[in-house]
């Protein structure tokens, strides 16, 4: 039997997120990644999305700047959480334009549309403090992580 990831998103729909990370990226010098799980182990759907941060060493960026967006796919839940880089530079309400733009699709039942609006978000809103520069090194991957 599938698990719920593999029934969470086609192989192609899984590529059009990458490409999302991708594009997100060419705008700004911060990581993002995105993870997906069955359910959340824990009550608190954001303590185990800073779990799954640390886990995947997003946490060893040269600028801090690491972003994640994790989803627990039958608990209907998503977090985004971003490094100390960025929570010492942005605004309290940061990512809920963001989390907005996601849950919005997520309603509708398009996850992936969901992600990909996401990202792009996420690119957009870290452009303003972290801007892409010439030297810029992908320093984690951005293929989808799941657990």
């Amino acid at each position: 039997m599938a698990s719920k990831v593999e029934d969470f998103l086609t192989a192609s729909e899984e590529q059009e997120i990458v490409a999302a990370i991708r594009e997100a990226e060419l705008q700004t010098s911060g990581e993002l990644r995105v993870h997906l799980e069955d359910k959340c182990p824990l009550d608190d759907t954001l303590k185990r999305a800073h779990e799954i941060f640390h886990q995947l060493k997003m946490d060893n960026t040269k600028e801090e700047n690491g972003v994640l967006i994790y989803v627990a796919i039958a608990d209907k839940k998503f977090a985004i959480c971003g490094d100390k880089g960025i929570n010492k530079v942005v605004p309290q309400d940061f990512w809920q334009s963001t989390r907005d733009v996601m849950q919005n699709q997520f309603k509708n039942g398009k996850f992936k549309q969901g992600l990909v609006d996401g990202i792009a978000s996420a690119g957009a809103q870290l452009k303003k403090f972290f801007p892409w520069d010439t030297d810029d090194t992908n320093e984690l991957p951005d293929e989808i992580s799941t657990s």
